[in-house]
């Protein structure tokens, strides 16, 4: 009944409004006055806005004498204090310390491979000899040597502790005896150089070098390549305006794309140096390598812990809006009463960080606060709406 009723006062007043002026329209057209034409135009565009008010105004009295106003539908989410964490997003790649080739430390032959890829070994392991070219044999007759000038020197220090003898006697004893052990400790380190041992504990990644094949000290004779996997780690770049809030013991959350594993660790380690290039420092950050399946030189995204805070009013970053001034608002719906229809109030807001989509509210917004989430763009600060949660 409302309906037919707006319908029938509307048609009225068009009507009334063309019974009027059309005649005057025709002759104008006719005379082909231009800015007669022009004028009427306006006066015909003012009558169409009044027309328009008071259809407004006779939707709303017949809405609130009906019981039935017809109210934007919106709905809120209510304002509470949480913790907040933002993450500054990085790149960084795999490394470890361990991971080295292994040169001889003398020329010979490789004598004996002990080991093959793959294999996982013990720090100290033998991996590989190098023939001794007769150094063995060599060793073996200075240690004899040895041990008839400690004989010579134990029996002649005896005699001139009894005072028999001379002193130069007792000094060439005991200088053969030194000069002796000091070869034999000089070739038995000469002689350890042709055994090949693990520096650390870890796997063979590469034997390089066949049994048979000379070797020798220096670039190009590279014998195993040895790895553990076992203390890997992450650096990555951070621009140098992060200096004051990238600290060791941050949390640190590490994703690897190839794997499609998440890790969680914490900063290990924070550089001291600007790099002047890029205006950046360097974090290291320890990948815990349980399973092996974590390589050197595999890519990794990185997110680290710059801004934590206890209690953060949060919102949607797609309801926040700004106005010309540069100013940032967002809707409340206050006055909320038992039939859920408030009123509209805009609140201008200071915004912080944001994450996944939301955004921290520094001031303008209270906790308890009924923030208007679907709808939020086609109200407008006053209006009275339905809130349907």
């Amino acid at each position: 009944m409302n309906k037919i009723l707006q319908i029938f006062v509307l048609g009225t007043l068009l009507v009334s409004c063309g019974s009027d002026n059309q005649k005057t329209v025709d002759d104008l057209i006719s005379g082909g006055d231009l800015n007669a034409l022009r004028t009427k135009k306006s006066e015909l565009f003012e009558k169409q806005k009044a027309l328009e008010s008071e259809m407004k105004k006779l939707d709303s009295v017949i809405g609130s004498l009906s019981g039935n106003e017809n109210l934007p539908l919106v709905t809120t989410i209510i304002a509470y204090p949480k913790k907040f964490d933002h993450f500054l997003d990085l790149q960084g790649d795999v490394k470890t310390k361990q991971n080295v080739l292994i040169y001889p430390e003398m020329q010979g032959v490789l004598h004996k491979v002990y080991v093959k890829e793959g294999q996982e070994v013990t720090k100290g392991q033998i991996l590989a000899s190098i023939d001794d070219g007769g150094m063995g044999s060599q060793l073996e007759q200075l240690k004899t040597q040895a041990q008839l000038a400690k004989t010579t020197f134990e029996r002649q220090k005896r005699l001139w502790e009894q005072k028999i003898g001379s002193e130069i006697q007792y000094l060439q004893a005991k200088t053969n005896y030194e000069a002796s052990e000091n070869s034999v400790k000089q070739m038995e380190s000469q002689l350890g150089k042709s055994t090949i041992r693990a520096p650390f504990s870890g796997i063979i990644d590469d034997v390089i070098k066949d049994q048979g094949t000379v070797v020798a000290p220096g670039p190009g004779s590279e014998i195993f390549r040895i790895v553990n996997l076992s203390d890997m780690y992450i650096v990555v770049e951070v621009p140098e305006t992060y200096l004051g809030s990238i600290k060791n013991g941050k949390e640190a959350k590490v994703y690897f794309p190839v794997l499609g594993d998440s890790i969680m660790t914490n900063i290990r380690q924070t550089g001291n140096f600007i790099n002047p290039g890029n205006r950046s420092f360097t974090v290291e950050i320890p990948v815990p390598n349980k399973t092996g399946t974590i390589k050197p030189n595999l890519s990794a995204k990185v997110q680290l812990n710059d801004y934590s805070s206890e209690n953060a009013i949060l919102i949607p970053q797609s309801i926040v809006s700004e106005n010309a001034d540069g100013e940032q608002y967002a809707y409340v719906a206050e006055e909320l009463n038992d039939e859920n229809e408030a009123i509209v109030k805009k609140k201008i807001i200071t915004t912080g960080k944001t994450q996944n989509g939301y955004v921290e509210v520094l001031s303008g917004i209270s906790d308890g606060n009924h923030i208007i989430k679907e709808g939020a763009r086609s109200v407008k600060d006053g209006q009275k709406v339905k809130v349907l949660n």
